[in-house]
């Protein structure tokens, strides 16, 4: 079963003006298999290149555009997978792209700091960049219908929505979610900078699991993790980085009133949040659903936003007093908030925070009526 990609569209917009197609995700998100549909539609037999090869990546470190035309072959239409693993890529890519201005070159990568921080800086007006994440909701919905997708909320809030999961209706899936996070989540941090330490990694990783939608200190992390602050700040940051967790900033505009340093943090994909913790049980036994609720919507909130380009600032809000609002999106002007329980619809707005953003309105988004907010309408 292939799923369509939202971003595809995205992406085809993009084609042939000129600019190197850089698209990023963590590892198993699906990449190679999107861009092999794009091979399908724009290039041929020859057009995707892995870049894992040892042959191809001596080939492709030649900086010198005439001979890198010649291994490329016919056409103007050429994928590089996994190009992080060519030496200097940034520099090949601006040679080929300045040389030969017709080619339409789509570059993939596991890891931003891997791919961007070595093409950006060549690169500099001359690439766009795509994030793909795992399975939206809204991908689901196409491929299913409402019905089905609602349906299958339940199971997304347990196992996640990689590709392979979702492919194989979920069988197995603590198994594959326990492989990832063994073999591949963590493999571009602990070899970015020769970082030698998986199991204090592993260790952050779990407290970072137990809480979400909670406020983080990265003094009290160091504190149970036995290590610096700055390390700790360091390991979030790589791990970011690689697509394994993301961070909401609290908005504060009277610092008076409301908190303004420490950040919220979420897990780009449920599932490997609730291996790390060794959690598969299903919703009716867990003690942890509120937590979930708001990771997802948030995270698929994101996905929709993205896809959809429709650019916001993210944040959440907290009076000193511990009045809360769990997310904030910020556009045209206003500030609008949402707060996530996955049955209550009862909760009203902090009277705090609408004194404060006069402007602002106030939602909640449960289990019932979340539909509109996990698509970005």
């Amino acid at each position: 079963m292939i799923i369509n990609r939202f971003i595809q569209k995205n992406i085809e917009h993009w084609l042939f003006k000129g600019k190197v197609i850089i698209l990023h995700g963590a590892r198993q998100v699906g990449k190679t298999t999107l861009v092999k549909e794009l091979n399908k539609k724009y290039g041929n037999d020859r057009s995707y290149i892995n870049c894992e090869d040892i042959i191809t990546q001596k080939a492709l470190e030649i900086e010198d555009p005439i001979k890198l035309r010649l291994f490329l072959g016919e056409g103007n239409f050429f994928i590089l997978d996994e190009a992080q693993k060519i030496k200097n890529i940034g520099i090949i890519l601006k040679l080929l792209i300045d040389t030969y201005p017709e080619l339409q070159i789509i570059a993939t990568g596991s890891s931003s700091f891997d791919l961007a921080n070595k093409v950006n800086e060549p690169l500099t007006g001359r690439s766009m960049e795509f994030l793909l994440y795992p399975i939206s909701y809204g991908e689901m919905v196409e491929q299913l219908s409402f019905s089905k997708s609602r349906g299958q909320v339940d199971t997304m809030l347990i196992y996640g929505s990689y590709p392979e999961i979702i492919k194989n209706e979920w069988k197995e899936a603590d198994s594959f979610l326990k492989n990832i996070s063994s073999n591949y989540l963590y493999k571009d941090v602990l070899e970015f900078e020769s970082l030698r330490k998986p199991k204090l990694l592993i260790n952050l990783l779990q407290l970072l699991a137990f809480q979400v939608g909670n406020e983080v200190s990265i003094n009290e992390l160091s504190v149970k993790l036995e290590c610096s602050k700055a390390t700790v700040d360091r390991y979030i940051d790589l791990l970011e980085k690689a697509y394994v967790i993301f961070r909401l900033t609290p908005l504060s505009r009277n610092p008076r009133n409301e908190i303004g340093k420490k950040n919220k943090i979420y897990f780009y994909d449920l599932g490997i949040r609730n291996s790390l913790i060794n959690n598969f049980n299903p919703i009716s036994a867990r003690n942890d659903i509120g937590a979930l609720w708001e990771n997802f919507c948030i995270v698929e909130r994101k996905k929709a936003l993205e896809y959809g380009v429709q650019f916001r600032n993210l944040y959440f809000w907290r009076s000193l007093s511990g009045k809360e609002v769990d997310y904030i999106e910020e556009y045209s002007g206003k500030i609008f908030g949402y707060e996530f329980k996955w049955k209550d619809n009862k909760i009203k707005a902090p009277k705090q925070f609408l004194e404060t953003y006069q402007d602002s309105s106030f939602e909640i988004i449960t289990n019932d009526n979340a539909d509109n907010f996990l698509l970005g309408k």
